[in-house]
């Protein structure tokens, strides 16, 4: 016979702290440990659950119960959670986290707890976040429909690539930095999307589709538009469909960023948060996850890249462009609300 425990996370679980009905209780006899930790729905959601779980439990017998949340929602129900978090560990991107760290929602990182944390691009590692995936963000587009790829983001506004155009707004990270980019190319900075936004509107009645982020892939694989700001792995996701689409990197270079995982201040489960950290950036999870059907860019250092990847290694994601979310952040309501008014509505 199976023993439960109840525990506080039930509590929360109770009153809608976890989605998940299994999280309402705690581990079974056959584990060791437990760990609650936030995943975003859909493809990771997925993915860590075939990948990470069975190896999170086979290498340190602990069972790892996810809660499925994007990164608002994360931010929110730990702050809600009153000192008393619904889960261990954030898996967040760069604004998001910026957030959590301005609010002091992480407890500082002992790197030395993890034994793959050597092999991580050691730019993306802070006192408080770890590394878990990365993303490259370029110009995705179909080759059948263009004699000659776009080569800069300057040119997803003018002919022949802006009728075949989907554009998309700030509520994403690669859609935020992706606009930033094209505000630099018409003379405007990391806090100023003036340029951008003029030129967006003098062209507004060639565009292809204005739509939410979720609605690109789609629109791309329908034909309904041949041109999209993107990272890998939407376009690894499109292609292994049978999609004609291929990745430019912009002659201003690919923007990079990484999805950071952080221990909630407060967390119950600290050494398990440790372990899990630990297994999702380990080698043997990692290219699991950079395989088929999932297509994470893996930051072990022990993985060899796919060939498909705009870079033969972690190691160059150090030119590639970064931006300051610090500086972002306070903006970015604003510019959402702008876009949504003046490009979406």
């Amino acid at each position: 016979m199976t023993k439960f425990t109840l525990d506080r996370r039930a509590f929360l679980a109770a009153t809608g702290g976890l989605t998940a009905t299994a999280a309402l209780w705690g581990t079974p006899a056959y584990a060791a440990g437990s760990v609650i930790a936030a995943v975003y729905p859909g493809t990771w959601e997925e993915a860590f659950r075939s990948i990470v779980a069975p190896a999170l439990l086979e290498s340190a017998d602990v069972e790892v119960e996810f809660d499925p949340a994007y990164a608002v929602d994360q931010i929110a129900k730990v702050r809600a959670a009153r000192g008393l978090p619904p889960f261990d560990v954030f898996v967040l991107d760069p604004g998001p986290a910026a957030t959590g760290l301005e609010m002091g929602l992480y407890q500082p990182i002992d790197a030395s707890k993890l034994t793959n944390a050597s092999k991580l691009p050691q730019v993306f590692v802070s006192e408080t976040g770890i590394p878990v995936a990365a993303q490259v963000v370029g110009i995705a587009y179909n080759p059948t429909k263009f004699d000659t790829p776009p080569t800069s983001w300057a040119q997803l506004l003018e002919e022949p690539y802006v009728n075949r155009l989907g554009l998309t707004g700030f509520q994403t990270t690669f859609g935020t930095t992706s606009l930033i980019e094209i505000a630099k190319a018409f003379g405007g900075s990391v806090t100023n999307i003036d340029p951008a936004m003029e030129k967006i509107k003098a062209v507004l009645p060639k565009i292809a589709a204005v739509a939410q982020p979720s609605a690109m892939a789609g629109l791309f694989q329908q034909g309904q538009i041949d041109l999209m700001y993107a990272n890998t792995q939407t376009v690894a996701n499109l292609k292994a469909r049978g999609v004609d689409i291929e990745f430019a990197v912009p002659d201003t270079g690919a923007i990079a960023f990484v999805t950071t995982m952080h221990i909630t201040d407060g967390a119950e489960n600290v050494e398990n948060a440790y372990k899990y950290i630990d297994t999702v950036i380990s080698a043997g999870v990692q290219e699991k996850l950079m395989a088929e059907p999932f297509n994470f860019i893996p930051v072990n250092s022990d993985v060899p890249l796919i060939d498909s990847l705009p870079m033969a290694s972690l190691d160059e994601m150090s030119t590639f462009v970064r931006h300051d979310w610090s500086e972002i952040n306070p903006l970015r309501p604003g510019w959402i609300e702008r876009f949504n008014r003046e490009v979406a509505a």
